[in-house]
């Protein structure tokens, strides 16, 4: 027998008298494939699997186009430009998903997306390319919180595990396709073709994810309870986070006297920001929730600031190609996808926190590992597997994180919660990719960026990367320590 759609479903009065939220339907033959969800299901991972391959291939394109526009001095901004909109458009999500459900910022997130890789594929300027690029930040963060509003409402704690190990696998493919793909465009039809091909691929999730979510999770999560008001003060807090990451990054990667300017302004914009935007208690790892949100920071901004400068090191200390240096951290995205595979089976739910200690360190021998090839008696294959380690750490701890934030949040709270968890996500990278650039740049970075010029040089600057990865392991270790509050002490 399939559950209810939430319009038939039981409504249970609350203490106060309000009414509770329904429950969201399962579907006990079929899991997040069954008839209830399988139109839903499709639809919203074919988005993840956008946005994925999006993510792998504009990478490659960039150096391209920043080139033909004439805008390598402002390279980096191409980068950032992403990362502090969509630390902004994450808090507007999770208020406008709480307010009025999660179907209209989801739709006009992944407009925005489509709008922006279009403004940036047909630029004429490095200006409007950059622009392009906040654009699609702002699309991006709108969709990422709407997402995961989306499974709060539409999936039962039962089926979540399996849903949020399908995000997981939705990259394995883009991670492995996408620079390759990237690559043969860019050479055969150009860079903007990178760009401008994939908001057509937009409609097929569009038609199948919208109808889905209009039925099934649309509107607030208490219609009973008159809609709340847009939160000024958050949403100032939000653009305060993204200026400021957006100055540290700067100051970050020009290391001159004057840096110090627009990093105590950053400072002074981020801090007040992260303690009204975050859970209270996240930075002191206070239990539960506030321990949940911390441990996705540390987690994704050790990982991607040390996976950064892998295939940099590959190329500059040991020779191998551009193309080879990627690909030997091609073998990550199956073994990510396996890692959230596992957190997702029913039988190991009781052990889910040992998973995302274990899952962390992992992540830290992975990076530890990886940094041993500086010596040359290391063989180079040594970086495909202890990364295929770490990405299926990565795999249980990602995936558990968004799973018991769910857990731990009421469904008025969906939206605001997932904000939170996607902002320390996000301004973690900003941050820790920062610290380990101005490490990198101030023991010899530079010239290893000069030498990679001509493959199977050496940069002959092992310390600038040992710099780099080495914090990041230890930051990594701190996440184990994590890992092991995110229950209350009466759970």
């Amino acid at each position: 027998m399939t559950a209810l759609e939430p319009r038939d479903a039981e409504v249970t009065p609350l203490p106060d008298g309000r009414a509770e939220a329904p429950a969201a339907p399962d579907d006990g033959q079929g899991g997040i494939l069954g008839r209830s969800h399988r139109a839903l299901s499709v639809g919203i991972v074919s988005v993840v699997v956008l946005i994925a391959f999006e993510a792998t291939a504009v990478g490659t394109a960039m150096p391209i186009a920043a080139r033909e526009l004439h805008g390598i001095p402002l390279y980096a901004f191409a980068f950032s430009a992403y990362f502090t909109t969509s630390l902004f458009a994450m808090v507007l999500s999770g208020q406008w998903a709480d307010r009025d459900g999660p179907l209209r910022p989801l739709a006009t997130g992944i407009s925005a997306f489509g709008a922006g890789l279009l403004l940036s594929g047909t630029a004429s300027a490095m200006w409007l390319f950059i622009i392009g690029r906040a654009v699609q930040g702002l699309g991006g963060g709108l969709v990422i919180v709407a997402l995961y509003v989306v499974v709060s409402r539409a999936y039962s704690e039962r089926l979540r595990p399996s849903i949020m190990a399908a995000f997981a696998a939705s990259w394995v493919v883009p991670s492995v396709v996408g620079p390759l793909a990237s690559g043969a465009v860019t050479e055969h039809l150009g860079w903007r073709w990178v760009f401008i091909g994939i908001p057509a691929l937009v409609v097929f999730p569009l038609a199948l994810a919208l109808p889905a979510i209009r039925r099934m999770a649309s509107g607030p999560a208490d219609p009973s309870v008159p809609p709340r008001p847009f939160d000024g003060r958050r949403i100032r807090l939000a653009l305060g986070i993204s200026v400021g990451a957006g100055l540290l990054q700067y100051a970050g990667q020009e290391l001159r006297w004057l840096s110090v300017i627009p990093a105590v302004a950053g400072t002074a914009l981020l801090v007040p920001a992260v303690l009204g935007l975050l859970p209270r208690g996240t930075c002191r790892a206070v239990r539960g929730l506030p321990s949940v949100v911390l441990l996705r920071g540390i987690a994704a901004g050790s990982f991607i600031a040390a996976e950064s400068f892998v295939p940099l090191m590959l190329v500059t200390q040991r020779g191998l190609s551009p193309t080879m240096a990627g690909l030997s951290l091609a073998v990550g995205g199956a073994t990510w996808a396996l890692g959230s595979y596992v957190q997702a089976r029913p039988r190991l739910e009781p052990y889910r926190q040992w998973l995302m200690v274990g899952g962390m360190v992992a992540v830290a021998v992975a990076i530890v590992t990886a940094t041993s090839v500086l010596i040359a008696a290391v063989p180079v294959w040594i970086v495909g597997v202890a990364w295929g380690v770490g990405c299926f750490g990565m795999g249980m701890v990602l995936a558990s994180t968004s799973v018991l934030l769910l857990k731990l949040s009421a469904p008025e709270e969906a939206g605001a919660n997932s904000a939170a968890l996607q902002i320390a996500d996000g301004l973690s990278n900003v941050l820790l990719l920062a610290a380990g650039g101005a490490a990198f740049a101030a023991l010899g970075g530079g010239a290893v960026g000069a030498a990679h010029v001509a493959v199977g040089a050496s940069g002959s600057h092992p310390g600038a990367f040992a710099a780099v990865f080495l914090p990041m392991a230890a930051v990594a270790l701190a996440g184990a320590w994590v890992g092991t509050r995110l229950r209350a002490r009466d759970a």
